[in-house]
């Protein structure tokens, strides 16, 4: 008979941050699909009567110059700011990749080309990087998650072409080439899914970073058009009003930072930083 007593039980503890973070994730991408659930008031169309009121129950985050309820812009604006975010790590994703694929299992002056291209990239900080970049594609959340994207697809490929080096010379990709497999079936079918791995677990990393740029470009209007809320024109619209209605920038910056902090603790239990 099993001695009950003697049971071992075992218990996963999870991190309270861990939980934190999960919970605020979920209600922005609330926010971001369902805007209409979490808030009845119109984001774009204020009540004059009720201009710069500070926070209270009816107004959370309280109003505007023009009696726009500073909540629902918050929450209406994570629909811009996370598509903007998702537009910009795919981006750096797909491209960074695809060039350190390309050189990894190429090498050579294929190799040599897009290295020294990446180490250009790498020498510019990327917020620097993707402001230029936004003044030669033009203004909107498009173009600037665009040049956020590919100011950081230097690290994606060269994660990708240290992972490719790795697997291209494994016994599996020497028994394909010799059974006579096109290069191109032995990258896409053995290579690329091997190596794949520490590239998505970059891609989490990246979302925080992708975040804090994206509303910084925002903040110096490069983002949406005015009304159209967004978080950083949001933070920028409110600084001509910080001595007396302090909220308006407040509000939504607390929103960017607890959004960015969500997503790098996130990422590291992705990346296995979690103990």
């Amino acid at each position: 008979m099993v001695d009950l007593a003697t049971k071992r039980h075992f218990h996963v503890k999870v991190p309270p941050g861990l939980v934190i973070a999960v919970v605020v994730l979920a209600f922005v991408l609330l926010a971001a699909f369902v805007p209409g659930l979490l808030t009845g008031y119109d984001p774009i169309t204020g009540v004059p009567a009720e201009r710069l009121q500070g926070p209270s129950l009816h107004h959370l985050f309280g109003t505007d110059e023009t009696g726009r309820d500073v909540y629902a812009r918050v929450i209406h604006g994570a629909s811009l700011s996370l598509r903007a975010t998702a537009i910009a790590v795919l981006t750096a994703l797909i491209a960074g990749s695809a060039l350190g694929l390309l050189a990894g299992f190429r090498g050579g002056w294929a190799d040599t080309v897009i290295m020294r291209i990446v180490d250009v990239f790498l020498a510019i900080p990327p917020i620097l990087l993707s402001l230029a970049l936004v003044t030669a594609l033009g203004f909107g959340t498009t173009n600037v998650a665009i040049a956020v994207g590919i100011a950081n697809l230097a690290s994606f490929a060269r994660v990708m072409r240290a992972e490719v080096l790795r697997v291209r010379s494994g016994v599996f990709v020497e028994a394909a080439r010799a059974s006579g497999v096109r290069w191109s079936g032995v990258l896409l079918r053995h290579v690329l899914p091997n190596a794949a791995g520490p590239v998505l677990a970059l891609a989490t990393l990246t979302l925080g970073t992708a975040v804090l740029e994206v509303s910084a470009l925002s903040f110096l209007g490069f983002g949406a058009t005015p009304p159209t809320p967004e978080w950083g024109s949001l933070v920028a619209g409110g600084r001509s009003f910080l001595a007396t209605a302090w909220w308006m920038t407040t509000f939504p910056g607390l929103t960017v930072a607890a959004v960015v902090l969500s997503a790098n603790r996130l990422s590291r239990a992705f990346d296995g930083g979690e103990r």
